[in-house]
Formats: C-alpha cells, structure tokens, sequence
C-alpha cells in the first residue's frame, strides 16, 4: 500500500510540475483572430468521410435476408474504413464486407471481413459513455491508400423462423435479426506522414508547439524534453534509480541491510503522440485517471496485417481518428499501441507513466491499462518482436505500480457481457481482453502467447 500511495503522490504533482513546464517554453499560441475563426476542416490533418448505407435486395435460396450497403463508387482517397450506428448500446448481429480499389488504379481488391463486435468502448456510465456522443461501431480495418469503395451488411439469421406466402400455401423463411438503426459508412484519412523515427528526429529541438500539443507532451515532461518524438529506453538500475526517488527515497538503506531494489523492468523506447503525427485538436481536452494499474488488458486491434511497421503512425492515426470522430469517444480508446515490428506508442493522452482512464475493455477501463497489438491474431502467428515488446511494456508499466506479471488481481466489473456491474472479478496481472468481455480479442493466436508474456514481463522485473 506505500507504494501506491507514493506513486499517487508523485503522478499527482508531476501533472501540476509539467504542465508549468509547458508554459514556460516557447509555444505556438493562436492569436486573438485565430481564436476567434477555428480552422477549416480541410486545413487539419487527416479527414474522415460518412456515407449513410442504403437498402440492399440480396434473395437467396432460403429466402431474403435484410442487407444495406454501398455499390461500387468513387470516393476521396481514404485507407480505413469501418461501420458505426447510432446506439452504443446495440449490437450489429450480421457480417459487414468491403472490397476497395487501391488510389490510381482499377484494381479492386477481394471481399474482406469487417470484424462487427467492437468491445473496446468507455465503460459504462462514465461521463465518456453518457456524453451523448458515443456510437456503436465496427472494428476498424485498414485497406491501404484506397479511392473507391463497396460494401454490404448482411443480417444473421435468428434463432427462429418465420411463415411467408400467399393463401395458396405457406413457406418458411430465416427470420433476420435487425440491424442497427443509422448505419455509416466511415472512411478514414490518417493525413500526412510524421518525420521519420530515427536517431536525430527522437527530440523535435527548436520546434514551436500548439497549446493542445504542448499539454499532450507536458505530462512527460518528466520523462522527455517538452515536443519530443520518443520517450527513451533506461537501462534497469537507471529505471530502479528512478523509482526510488519518485517514493521519495524509501528503499534507502536501512540498519546496515542491502538497499531494496523495486520490481520494475528497464523502462522501454517508446514513441510519442508527437512521434505518430496526433492532431491533439481532434481529442476532448480533459485528461482523465484512475487510482492505479492493477492490470494490463491484451488486445489485437483486428485492423488487419496489411501494413509496413514504416505505415504503422498512419495506422494509428487512422484509429484515433475513427475513435474520436466515427465513435464518438474522448480520444483514442488504447493506452498503449505495439507494430509488428516491435515498437511500442503512446495511446491515450494523459502520460504514459501516469494510470491514464482508457477506453479499450467495456467494463473494466477502471485500475487498469490496454494495450493493442496492430493486426488481426485469429488465424495468424503474433511476431515475436511484438510479443516481446507486450512483455518489455508491462513489466515497466505494471511495476510503477508494484504488479507482479506473473499474479493475479481483482477488479469490479462495470458492467458489461461477461460480469455484472459491481463484482469483483479475479483477473490475471496481464490479460486478454476475452478474460474481461466475451469477445474473440485478443485473437486465438496471440492469447495463447500471453503466458510468453508474462514470464518473460515477470524476468525483467527481475522476479
């Protein structure tokens, strides 16, 4: 209990520390005028197009199914796409299907999967869930650098059956489950690239900052200069020394024994919102936290495999984008992102050291951490880099808050398909988010790596 209390009191006034950092530097602030005229959609990075899906007509030998979508057309270049409705609360009980044309070409690409059950959300009655802004929505799913676009939403057939026909007799047809009412196309435009991650771009030095990107980068101040790219890797003594200091000196030597050494792994590189290309205008100002991390929560972000690591800001991007604008949520709803190369980003604003209020595990967002591989792990074998960096994340994350990888915890549910709201569920320190919601996440293939991950997150903390 010391040291989370410790750890509450140095998170608390680091958030007051770095913020008057980030007033004292030079920023790029909007004028009288600028504030008063907000820049044109067209001028901030990325778009986002919504296309309302129509009544589709497919007849099959059973009968006819309920079916909306989009034919074939032409669209403003996009690479994301996924489905959103207008009740959070209600489930797409159907398959979703796109084909999209790759930018300049003819060559349209084969149906794909949409994966329908998006169970990363804000939980329950938080003031995220009820803002009134939150929707139901797909998973998204990148396509590469598309301008043109099909899709169609089939219902699935209900348990029972219904009775159709004339006087003259009677058959029998699959009765469809309805689909959500408001159904949207949304095609997401990351925008423009971020300088390349390198040895000379990690630290933007002389670069002035907007008043949303210099909060964003003030609540790691602590950890980076104000405007860096990347947050950098510490050896473990250096990530120990750290800690230490951060408890205020508690684990000096005491009566002659040796000095106690933290549970933590060495803290890894890590990439900033800065370092991915983040329009920190998109995201809601607040900065919301929790108590603790008790917990890390796995998941794939079932957006496909399609994608070089170089792509992998632009796939984020996409994401954030698609959570704020298509969703409806405050930011991104993932503290953390991993590529299948292995490198790790910054998620949810708020500081990566800091116990951040994500949005990724419907029901238990509260005392815990989510973190997304990029890619789509049913079929396919997670890289061993990205496993490895799940395991490299956690042991430091989680032992800023002296969680043992290799334990187990409890947390109270808030409400969702698996635990009632308010029981207090026993969860493993590092978890699929299929432990917490049923879902298919974190995908057949890397939930079965996680124990992988938790030995090898439990050896670097040195356990």
């Amino acid at each position: 209990m010391t040291t989370i209390v410790g750890m509450r009191g140095f998170l608390a006034s680091s958030i007051g520390v770095t913020c008057a950092a980030a007033l004292a530097l030079p920023l790029t602030l909007p004028t009288a005028s600028h504030a008063a005229a907000p820049p044109a959609q067209e001028s901030l990075p990325g778009t986002t197009q919504s296309l309302p899906l129509a009544s589709l007509t497919t007849t099959r030998a059973a009968g006819s199914l309920q079916e909306q979508g989009l034919h074939r057309r032409d669209v403003r270049p996009f690479s994301l796409v996924g489905v959103v409705w207008d009740n959070p609360d209600a489930q797409l009980h159907g398959h979703v299907q796109v084909r999209t044309r790759t930018t300049g070409t003819t060559t349209w690409s084969a149906w794909q999967d949409v994966e329908t059950h998006n169970d990363d959300a804000p939980d329950p009655d938080t003031d995220e869930h009820t803002a009134g802004t939150v929707r139901g929505s797909t998973a998204p799913l990148w396509v590469g650098d598309s301008d043109g676009v099909e899709v169609r939403v089939q219902a699935e057939p209900a348990d029972e059956t219904r009775a159709t026909g004339h006087s003259a007799g009677q058959t029998t047809e699959p009765a469809a489950e309805p689909l959500p009412k408001g159904l949207r196309l949304e095609l997401v435009d990351p925008g423009e690239e971020p300088p390349a991650q390198g040895p000379q771009s990690d630290t933007a030095r002389g670069a002035t900052l907007t008043a949303e990107s210099a909060a964003a980068s003030a609540v790691n101040a602590d950890l980076a200069p104000l405007g860096a790219n990347v947050i950098p890797a510490l050896s473990k003594k250096e990530t120990e020394d750290d800690l230490i200091a951060a408890r205020g000196g508690e684990a000096e030597v005491k009566a002659g024994a040796p000095q106690a050494r933290p549970y933590v792994g060495p803290r890894p590189r890590i990439i900033t919102r800065k370092g991915w290309g983040a329009d920190e205008k998109l995201r809601e100002r607040k900065l919301g936290y929790t108590k603790t991390v008790k917990a890390a929560f796995v998941h794939h972000s079932a957006s496909g495999n399609n994608y070089r690591c170089s792509q992998a800001p632009s796939v984020i991007r996409s994401i954030y984008r698609y959570h704020v604008k298509s969703s409806g949520w405050r930011d991104i709803g993932y503290n953390f992102l991993v590529d299948k190369c292995g490198n790790i980003y910054e998620g949810r604003a708020g500081g990566v050291a800091k116990p951040v209020m994500g949005a990724h595990t419907l029901g238990f967002n509260t005392n815990s951490m989510g973190v997304a591989v990029l890619g789509t792990f049913g079929s396919s074998n997670p890289p061993a880099a990205a496993v490895n960096a799940i395991a490299r994340l956690t042991a430091w994350k989680l032992g800023l808050f002296g969680a043992n990888p290799r334990g187990t915890t409890y947390l109270k549910s808030g409400g969702g398909n698996l635990y009632r709201k308010g029981k207090n569920v026993r969860l493993k320190v590092i978890s699929g988010h299929r432990d917490g919601f049923a879902t298919e996440c974190p995908g057949r293939r890397l939930y079965k790596k996680l124990g992988t991950a938790r030995s090898s997150s439990a050896h670097l903390q040195g356990r």
